[in-house]
């Protein structure tokens, strides 16, 4: 959401694990099992009637076995246990017979969830087995562990989708066709609470791998407080006798089949009365479920690791015996007791659990495949139906045996980048990186590369300016805001402005293209105009174009018809749009025509441009004079001081470009499908270009880009967090699905690819993580309070595991955090302080992994979490000069004029950007929260990028490329300086003195006497003590001038607002 941080090594010594690359690249594309060793090769196909998985890959073989760095502690599976857990080859079966079975209650909540020995044959009789009764488990050999103090059962937070989840739990009648379990009370075990699918229906079909970049929520939404630091957990149904699991860190990838399931219960019989009682044509109109003359149960699973939903098959309609065969690889990092597979029954009323066979996690520690049949429990320990099973198998494969991660993100000249994404890596490129809307000549110091070359600060605005004046076939601009009064170019010369130029374009017969978000509440009605909560100004911007030949379709945020009415209206009104790109076609020499693509996190509205400097009050009668932008304050007052604006931007030129124009592609076509009585309007659905049919412009196949001998090249690769709600194109087979890397959610295919970048980046990264983001929430799961948050994306874990690693392996490794003071808007609204308590959650997370890492050491007394992780934030302070807008003698005490008076700002951090090792970069719209990387909520793009001749694996030293002199570039922007310390950033040396620099700016802020700031770059307020607690600092728990609790607050506000 936009609107609403002294041991000397000198020249570093490369371990042993950087030798020249020797080997190719550890996966060849698409290979089912992207891992470096052969252990378990995919189950057979059991069900000849079930799509089989993708057929294995014909690349070569992996590389062999290359032993892992030593920031990946060796492996070494636990002892076996004395019973085996497996079950033998499971046979084809014929179809099972029908049951027929009493109408079910819906089930009563909280759930909890049992895990059993595999029965000894595919499938048992129809009477439950002796040895399952609810006294036995397969875990009774964990007697011996030690048991923590029962907690008290958790609370179940507030429903994301109240209307779905009280259908979904409510009793009727209080009838019970199963004896209702003992109560749950604070005595009792707990259990954690279930699952909140996602509404909808979905496929029937089922076969194929899925790689699933994370979780999504169990149960979204809350408030509710979770009692942290638990070890181990009660295990089993209230009332019965059974050992405690043990919490552990699984922190790898699961490999997972879900077969098939038998004997299910029928869970529709109520919504078959209710479809009797309503008439064939009022449930005809309801849906084709209630319609159904042989209406039964539609199921399907879910996948849950510590309150964190990881995976889902599809909905199998009308069928009490489904067949998934559906594969998934899911990295985790979780501390969970075990994985729970959850059979729901998808219902026109919400969705009820049918039962669940849980998995302890203690028993995947041994790496070793658990398989077989299970029965499908109640939470009293009972089948849900006799004969009710879960035939799969699952895997863990922890990361130090995930070979793809030990050699750096490049691992060598034959990367295939991103496993698993819906675009492939593309060679060839060309990729310029901008910092900010313009930086002018002079502004930065040089910055010199390898071969002699000197870095070259790139002009963002211009840049846009120059390619769109140079445009002769189309420009196609995507935007989460678009003003059509903004100056891009802005050095005295006289241009038109935005809107003017691109009329002009389009009238010289290029095809112009606007997609922009639909701001739900700006509205233009019977003339009266509302300018929308948001400040987006779409309304404005579609009547500047409206009599002209430029098309600008507005474009909101969809669920889809097939979901809830409850569902749709939370995803129009909350979630958003936020791609930013500009798609245009440039000269590509002898009389031929190219696309090339700006994606970054810029949008051309008002108060993006900024410089480097990054001035407050000096440039509000100049540059500013028309574009005054501060929404931090209630009211609107031109006197300043503005908010600066700092971010992060790219250009593309090569293949990757058509990938983004493909993406604006998908988007229109699916925007400017009209529906009902909008079929009267006017289409937009033919108004994209063919430029396969347009002879100038060459293909993403014929163009002659360079070699990967140019020391110049690059390669690039797009990736996306959009649903099928929002692209057209998204297969409707599921085997289709599979290949093309989706992921399957209720009634909607996902592209996730963003996360996963980040997840495979950061686990490949060997030296340091610099990032800058709006925002940084995630890994709800693993906090000490507030797990079923629903904040489920691994980066954060993942790279606070990271850290944990390099310091069991005694290597030095430094994370960098920048972040904004806070989030745009109100700093004491309840929105802002919510998000900023669980910003400061996560960090908490983080640093205390870190300490138990050096506590594990020994460490402890030697370094703290700071010595290799800190967040920081940007401001600025300004002296009063002549040219300036004086002070006033307003003695008012509101923010501004505190602001005003004291001569300071925060400088917004809007960047979405990752660099990795100075090798690659990752640059786009998406901000490190639920709402950018779940892939269901804002729509989102990015590009991650490098060059292969600048890569470790490639020089065996630190590379001296492009990614390089750009982040240098942006140090010298928030430093004010650029120190030989820097040149090795994963030093302690190094990590310590850009510490020190914040702190001293942070002093330089907020003193009493006004000064002008060298440098932005400030150590984010809160202190951090040696075991890793976050604590607000000392003398300043508020924000200066503006108040509000810099550790946030837990207030009251819809929470699919603030993750």
């Amino acid at each position: 959401m936009e609107n609403g941080n002294y041991g000397g090594q000198g020249q570093q010594q490369h371990p042993p694990h950087y030798p020249p690359y020797q080997h190719p690249y550890p996966y060849p594309q698409p290979q089912a099992y992207p891992y470096g060793y052969q252990q378990y090769p995919p189950p057979p196909q059991q069900a000849p009637h079930a799509y089989p998985p993708p057929p294995p890959s014909t690349a070569p073989p992996a590389a062999p076995y290359l032993a892992p760095s030593p920031s990946f502690p060796g492996y070494s599976p636990a002892p076996a246990p004395p019973q085996q857990f497996h079950s033998g080859p499971l046979q084809p079966y014929p179809p099972p017979p029908a049951h027929a079975y009493p109408p079910p209650q819906p089930r009563p909540s909280p759930y909890g969830g049992h895990g059993y020995e595999p029965y000894p044959s595919p499938y048992p009789s129809a009477s439950p087995s002796p040895a399952l009764s609810p006294s036995s488990s397969f875990h009774q050999q964990q007697h011996h562990h030690g048991s923590a103090p029962e907690p008290p059962s958790p609370a179940p937070s507030t429903p994301s989708y109240p209307i779905e989840d009280v259908l979904a739990t409510m009793r009727l009648s209080d009838r019970y066709d199963y004896a209702p379990p003992t109560p749950v009370t604070a005595s009792s075990p707990s259990a954690p609470p279930p699952s909140t699918p996602f509404s909808g229906g979905g496929s029937s079909h089922g076969g194929g791998m899925q790689v699933v970049p994370y979780g999504s929520p169990a149960a979204a939404g809350g408030g509710s407080q979770h009692g942290g630091g638990m070890q181990v957990v009660p295990y089993g149904a209230s009332g019965s006798v059974r050992p405690s699991l043990k919490v552990v860190l699984l922190h790898g990838s699961l490999d997972i089949w879900v077969h098939d399931a038998r004997s299910l219960p029928n869970k529709d019989m109520f919504s078959k009365s209710v479809a009797d009682l309503l008439g064939p044509r009022i449930t005809g109109a309801l849906g084709s479920k209630m319609s159904s003359a042989s209406m039964t149960s539609d199921p399907y699973v879910t996948i849950q690791v510590s309150y964190a939903t990881v995976a889902r098959t599809y909905v199998v309609s009308n069928n009490e015996n489904p067949v998934w065969e559906q594969h998934f690889l899911v990295p985790v990092g979780h501390e969970a007791a075990e994985v729970q597979f959850v059979v729901k029954d998808s219902d026109v009323f919400g969705a009820q659990i049918i039962g669940v066979v849980a998995i302890p996690a203690e028993k995947l520690l041994s790496g070793d495949k658990i398989e077989g049949v299970y029965p499908i429990l109640e939470p009293n320990g009972k089948q849900c139906a006799p004969g009710a099973v879960l035939r799969l198998s699952i895997q863990f494969i922890p990361v130090a045996r995930l070979t793809t991660y030990h050699h750096g993100v490049i691992a060598g000249p034959d990367c295939h980048g991103v496993p698993y994404t819906y675009f492939p890596l593309r060679r060839g490129m060309k990729v310029k990186l901008y910092q900010d809307a313009h930086v002018p000549d002079g502004c930065l110091p040089d910055i010199w590369l390898d071969h002699g070359l000197r870095y070259q600060h790139g002009q963002c605005w211009r840049d846009i300016y120059d390619a769109i004046c140079q445009a002769r076939k189309l420009i196609y601009i995507v935007g989460w805001s678009v003003f059509h009064t903004i100056q891009l170019v802005r050095d005295g010369a006289q241009v038109p402005s935005l809107g003017d130029l691109l009329k002009m374009k389009s009238q010289e017969g290029v095809r112009v293209l606007l997609l922009v978000w639909d701001d739900p509440t700006s509205r233009s009605v019977l003339g009266f105009k509302m300018d929308g909560f948001m400040g987006t100004r779409d309304e404005e911007t579609r009547r500047f174009f409206k009599h002209s030949s430029v098309q600008v379709l507005l474009c909101p945020r969809s669920a889809g018809k097939r979901h809830s009415w409850v569902k749709q209206q939370e995803t129009g009104t909350i979630f958003t749009h936020h791609q930013k790109t500009v798609i245009v076609d440039a000269d590509a020499g002898h009389y031929r025509r190219k696309i090339i693509a700006f994606v970054g996190g810029l949008d051309l509205c008002g108060g993006r441009y900024d410089t480097p400097w990054h001035p407050l009050f000096r440039t509000l009668q100049t540059v500013h004079k028309e574009d005054y932008y501060n929404p931090n304050f209630a009211t609107l007052d031109a006197r300043g001081p503005r908010e600066p604006w700092h971010d992060l931007h790219s250009k593309i030129d090569g293949p990757a470009a058509y990938d983004v124009l493909q993406n604006f592609q998908e988007r229109w076509l699916k925007a400017s499908k009209r529906h009902g009585i909008k079929k009267l309007k006017r289409s937009y659905d033919d108004a994209l270009l063919s430029i396969e049919r347009i002879p100038d412009i060459i293909n993403i196949n014929d163009a002659a880009y360079f070699s990967d001998n140019d020391p110049e090249t690059w390669h690039v690769q797009v990736f996306r967090s959009i649903d099928s709600n929002s692209a057209k194109g998204f297969p409707k087979d599921p085997r289709e699905t599979i290949r093309k890397n989706l992921v399957c959610g209720k009634n909607v295919l996902i592209d996730m690819s963003i996360h996963t970048a980040y997840v495979h980046a950061i686990r490949s990264a060997q030296h340091f993580i610099y990032i800058e983001n709006q925002y940084f929430i995630g890994s709800s799961f693993n906090w000490d309070s507030n797990k079923d948050l629903g904040a489920n994306n691994l980066i954060p874990i993942e790279i606070a595991l990271k850290i944990a690693n390099k310091i069991r392996a005694n290597e030095r490794f430094s994370a960098y955090i920048v972040i904004p003071m806070w989030p745009e808007g109100n700093p004491t609204g309840a929105a802002t302080q919510r998000i900023l308590f669980w910003q400061n959650k996560t960090m908490q997370m983080m640093y205390e992994t870190i300490y138990r890492a050096l506590k594990e050491v020994g460490l402890d007394d030697t370094y703290e979490p700071q010595d290799y992780l800190n967040f920081f934030c940007l401001g600025n302070r300004e002296v009063t000069d002549s040219s300036s807008t004086s002070n006033a003698s307003n003695t008012a005490n509101n923010p501004q004029e505190q602001a005003r008076k004291n001569r300071r700002f925060m400088v917004y951090v809007h960047s979405k950007g990752m660099i990795v090792d100075d090798e690659y970069v990752i640059i786009g719209s998406a901000n490190i929260n639920q709402r950018s990387m779940e892939g269901i909520r804002d729509t989102e793009i990015a590009m991650g990028a490098y060059q292969p001749q600048y890569t470790w694996a490639n020089k065996v030293s630190a590379p001296r490329g492009q990614i390089y002199g750009y982040r240098m570039s942006l140090w010298a922007e928030h430093i004010g300086a650029i120190e030989e310390d820097f040149n090795h950033p994963e030093s302690l040396e190094c990590m310590r003195r850009v510490r020190h620099l914040g702190e001293e700016n942070w002093k330089q802020f907020i003193a009493d006497e006004v000064t002008e700031m060298r440098g932005h770059l400030m150590k984010y307020p809160v202190s951090v003590d040696r075991k890793g607690k976050v604590k607000p600092l000392p003398g300043c728990p508020t924000f200066p001038d503006l108040g509000g609790n810099i550790c946030g607050s837990f207030l009251a506000i819809q929470e699919n607002l603030t993750i």
